[in-house]
């Protein structure tokens, strides 16, 4: 009887621990009602005034801005002045030496067929593509639709114009899974085809739409084989041209592309922050990348990003709070050639004397948010997990791992947990390095949320650490 006495006291002891405590993951400094009333703050101020959308259109007006651009450069100097004007902290301007590769004129490319006339094509060069000879060049065309079988027609490619008419999986429900499924087709295309002695490529356009626009995008040469040129075609047009293949299998097609590559030039990172008062330090990181393809302003990639972030910050500033860690902003240079700013960023001796606990990256558009991705495993989703509920109303209807971006993957090497506030994404690649990224395709309330939701995690996280 003294034994079972004696274990039921030692069974309600450890009970009443655990209650005296909270349950794994949570901070027993964090007071949620405080800050689902702080959350509640920011929200009512963000979603009256929608200045997230108000900064893209200041950020776009550049226009398209190639890394190592003139529209870049004015970029970078609209947005430092844009931080400065919000009252930031150690607004910067971090050199970043990049590649410069151009367009150059309108490129042309021209249907010759006995049987079908001659027809126009739209077509983008491919950024990193060389150019034709100036006088342009004509062949007759190979269409593929896969790796595979441009091996199976190997004997047939030397000479030709290899047109790579490989669809985005309309079958997937993720955008982004399709995309990075296709992509190989585009960033590894011409040298494939240059292995069998092709002398240029045209690659479907990475989109589900059928539409008119071509879509540009990076590609990369393989050292092993002879650079050609490299063209994305409109998906509608892509379609046309498979019909003409099979009614005249002689077909040619006349291509004309201008496209350099030009010296490289001093760029920059800029990025403003509110310094922690108590750890400024340790550092919380969002970002977005500030360059662009030419073909458009880039609203949705990434300008939105840029602007999600700048008011994200905002939003945490004209709350009146202060945050115990740094929140710094970051808007990268040369994302979309390589990823030179994030790399530059990650290892700069300004860095030697932070420590950054967490790498928020906004890069997958303008959209309304719908979740929340954390890298690092059970016990950083087992932290925010207290923010469920405060997020629900935003649109956040779930937080799992995942998250990152290509600016921040440096970071993520030096073993810097990283995130994404996710946005929906089904209509992203309609817009993606396309004419059609334009302001106008961004929702201002949508990106507003975005910026909302950030804002509250990167300030939860300012406070509560990792």
């Amino acid at each position: 009887m003294l034994n079972n006495f004696l274990l039921k006291n030692w069974l309600i002891f450890w009970l009443l621990c655990l209650l005296a405590y909270p349950l794994a993951g949570e901070n027993s400094g964090f007071d949620r009602q405080e800050f689902a009333r702080l959350a509640k703050k920011i929200s009512e101020s963000a979603l009256k005034e929608e200045k997230a959308y108000e900064f893209l259109q200041i950020l776009a007006l550049p226009g398209g801005r190639l890394t190592g651009s003139p529209e870049a450069a004015r970029a970078i100097a609209q947005a430092s002045d844009l931080m400065t004007q919000l009252g930031f902290d150690l607004v910067k301007q971090e050199p970043v030496e990049v590649n410069r590769w151009q367009r150059g004129q309108t490129e042309t490319a021209l249907v010759k067929s006995n049987k079908k006339g001659q027809h126009k094509l739209n077509i983008c060069a491919l950024g990193n593509s060389i150019g034709t000879p100036a006088e342009g060049l004509e062949a007759e065309v190979v269409e593929v639709r896969s790796f595979e079988e441009l091996e199976q027609l190997k004997q047939a490619i030397s000479g030709k114009i290899v047109f790579f008419n490989v669809l985005m999986d309309r079958t997937e429900p993720s955008p982004f899974a399709a995309y990075g499924r296709t992509g190989p087709y585009r960033t590894n295309g011409a040298s494939a085809a240059a292995s069998y002695r092709a002398i240029a490529v045209l690659v479907r356009s990475l989109t589900f739409r059928l539409d008119n626009y071509p879509h540009t995008g990076l590609m990369l040469y393989d050292e092993k084989s002879p650079r050609i040129p490299a063209a994305a075609l409109a998906t509608t047009q892509a379609d046309q041209l498979s019909r003409w293949l099979k009614e005249d299998p002689h077909l040619k097609l006349y291509l004309k592309m201008n496209c350099e590559q030009l010296p490289s030039i001093i760029s920059a990172n800029v990025f403003g922050q509110l310094t922690g008062e108590e750890m400024p330090e340790e550092i919380i990181l969002i970002a977005g990348h500030l360059d662009s393809w030419d073909l458009s302003p880039g609203a949705n990639d990434d300008a939105a990003g840029c602007a999600v972030v700048i008011e994200a910050l905002r939003l945490i500033k004209e709350a009146g709070l202060h945050p115990k860690r740094t929140i710094r902003a970051v808007l990268y240079m040369d994302e979309e050639f390589g990823g030179t700013g994030g790399r530059v960023y990650a290892t700069s001796a300004s860095r030697k004397s932070e420590k950054h606990l967490l790498a928020i990256e906004q890069d997958n558009g303008g959209g309304a948010p719908v979740g929340l991705a954390l890298r690092g495993g059970d016990k950083i989703i087992k932290k925010v997990s207290c923010l469920k509920e405060i997020l629900s109303p935003f649109g956040i209807n779930w937080i799992r791992p995942g998250g990152g971006g290509v600016d921040i993957s440096p970071l993520i090497q030096q073993g810097v947990i990283a995130g994404s506030v996710v946005p929906e994404t089904q209509r992203y690649f309609d817009f993606h390095h396309s004419a059609l990224d334009q302001v106008s395709a961004v929702h201002p309330r949508e990106i507003e949320l975005q910026a909302i939701v950030l804002a509250i995690v990167s300030f939860y996280f300012s406070q509560e650490g990792i």
